[in-house]
């Protein structure tokens, strides 16, 4: 056993830490762009009206969702989070629960979306759940924000971020199976994220590897990002756009 306890548990640990932290989360998370909502939505075999936005966290992606004029309901485990999304969407149909156990009738959602979650889900069970609601010829839709990695001082901040508890766990980019869907198709965007030094740094502190690493670690790694920061011509004055791709995975239900 590591000094963070066994794989599974620092999984759980990582997939439950964000409650605490869900006004700083709805405050410098990013959305998703446009373009990767409709793309997600044209996997489907049917028109889509009624969206599930599972694990919805605080309506990140449910904002998105409603603007392109769908009902939208979002369910989530974590109190606060829902809380915040309630607060900020109050028109929102928002309801506890979790990926595996989903409280919505049979065949209700003409397309599922999932933001930055899949990976914490148990697949099989929440695969399952989803194939139940979600109505036939209906889709599944996974969505990550990534660091342009492409773009090479994005690159450099992000090898500085990162630390140990954050290798291992699950890449968007491997190909995903799961019973009663078809093949998974995917697609990248580019998108960006207007901040400012301080901003990204909260941003990045909301990062489940940051938020579970010990508070030592984690003010040694935001000091290390911070300085390199401000030695970068692109971010060391005021605001700037920073670089991401958006990773989409689509299934249609069969």
């Amino acid at each position: 056993m590591s000094d963070h306890g066994t794989d599974a548990e620092l999984h759980a640990r990582r997939a439950s830490s964000f409650g605490d932290q869900a006004g700083t989360y709805a405050r410098h998370r990013p959305d998703y762009p446009r373009t990767a909502l409709e793309w997600g939505m044209a996997g489907a075999n049917r028109p889509v009206r009624d969206v599930l936005d599972l694990a919805a966290g605080t309506g990140k992606l449910t904002e998105g969702l409603t603007d392109l004029g769908r009902s939208v309901t979002a369910v989530e485990p974590d109190a606060d989070m829902l809380a915040e999304l309630s607060r900020l969407l109050p028109d929102v149909p928002a309801l506890t629960g979790k990926a595996e156990d989903i409280p919505l009738p049979d065949e209700s959602a003409d397309a599922v979306f999932v933001g930055q979650a899949l990976h914490w889900f148990d697949l099989e069970a929440a695969f399952a759940e989803i194939h139940r609601v979600l109505r036939p010829g209906g889709t599944v839709v996974a969505l990550w924000n990534h660091d342009d990695e492409s773009v090479p001082w994005v690159l450099e901040f992000s090898r500085l971020i990162r630390t140990g508890v954050s290798r291992g766990f699950a890449d968007p980019d491997r190909p995903l199976r799961a019973d009663g869907f078809g093949r998974f198709e995917q697609e990248k965007f580019s998108h960006t994220h207007r901040r400012t030094i301080e901003s990204l740094l909260a941003t990045v502190a909301t990062h489940s590897h940051l938020l579970v690493a010990s508070a030592e670690d984690r003010d040694r790694l935001l000091a290390q990002a911070r300085a390199y920061l401000e030695s970068v011509p692109q971010t060391g004055t005021g605001e700037f756009d920073y670089p991401l791709v958006t990773t989409v995975l689509r299934a249609r239900r069969s």
